[in-house]
């Protein structure tokens, strides 16, 4: 049987800037029985770093397994490897990352120093070195990704390995995806077209001499519990192609589209709202009002 699981995302429009707003959201993910806390890594948007907030979120609870989708394009690669394997240690194992190209819209895309057509040789060049340096090899590298000398790293991942997942959609993307990751986490795409993408992923993968396990294959789903007012729909517009299509509307339609992903043979979802909720213990008893029985 599949494992199904449904993981809460704060994205640029989850708040939970304060102590008392991811207090209230981690408390709640305990309560209802979702899988994971997952933090996006949007350097110009109103939202915590997510390191910070995941290691307060792991002092908090010892149970909920920790998320985030963080930016690999224009980091260190050397501390990255350290900050993700010290917030790894500090969890017990409870990490689950999936590292992003970043967002390509302003001022995001100047914020992270790298531009978008460069975005992907990075990740091709450093991905294989943060595998390394987690490993616990004595890594020396000289290129785009930095200059490292004899460096060995310390304290390493409690988990070995560190899984790390990747999004995208575009066919280098893919392949990438293929080549080099552990999962597949895509968002604004269709059944259909995740269906198409999965099958490219794993062509790319066979062709490297490896497989993706078929539970490692999810999707991110911003959502709207209620309709959207013209300024938000505006800015969703504005900023990412084809958004306000693909961006469920009312917690039927967000069932419909979890169902939708289920049909094609995805099992990891990661639903964050595209509005700020008032109250996220009353938004994550609607969604598992809504949604929390596809869970297995």
């Amino acid at each position: 049987m599949v494992d199904m699981k449904i993981r809460i995302g704060v994205g640029s429009g989850g708040a939970s800037s304060t102590p008392r707003a991811l207090e209230e959201l981690v408390t709640g993910l305990d309560d209802l029985g979702f899988d994971s806390l997952w933090l996006s890594e949007i350097l110009t948007g109103p939202v915590l770093d997510p390191a910070v907030g995941l290691a307060w979120a792991a002092a908090r609870n010892p149970r909920v397994k920790l998320g985030t989708t963080m930016l690999l394009p224009g980091r260190n690669v050397l501390r990255l490897a350290k900050q993700l394997a010290s917030l790894d240690v500090l969890c017990d194992g409870r990490l689950l990352v999936t590292l992003v190209p970043g967002l390509t819209y302003a001022p995001e895309r100047d914020a992270i120093g790298v531009e978008p057509k460069h975005r992907g040789a990075v990740i091709d060049e450093a991905l294989p070195l943060l595998r390394r340096l987690w490993a616990g090899e004595t890594v020396s590298h000289e290129g785009a990704a930095g200059s490292l000398r004899d460096v060995k790293l310390a304290p390493l991942p409690v988990q070995q390995p560190l899984e790390v997942w990747l999004g995208g959609t575009a066919p280098a993307a893919l392949e990438r995806c293929g080549r080099l990751s552990d999962g597949w986490l895509p968002s604004l795409l269709t059944p259909a077209e995740a269906a198409t993408g999965r099958k490219v992923i794993e062509e790319a993968a066979a062709r490297a001499g490896r497989a993706i396990s078929s539970e490692h294959f999810g999707v991110s789903v911003g959502y709207a519990s209620a309709a959207l007012d013209p300024a938000t729909a505006r800015t969703l517009a504005a900023r990412r192609p084809r958004a306000l299509e693909l961006t469920p509307v009312g917690w039927p339609a967000l069932r419909a589209s979890l169902e939708g992903f289920i049909a094609v043979g995805f099992s990891k979802f990661v639903v964050r709202p595209v509005v700020a909720p008032a109250s996220w213990r009353a938004e994550l008893e609607a969604l598992s009002t809504a949604v929390g029985d596809l869970q297995t």
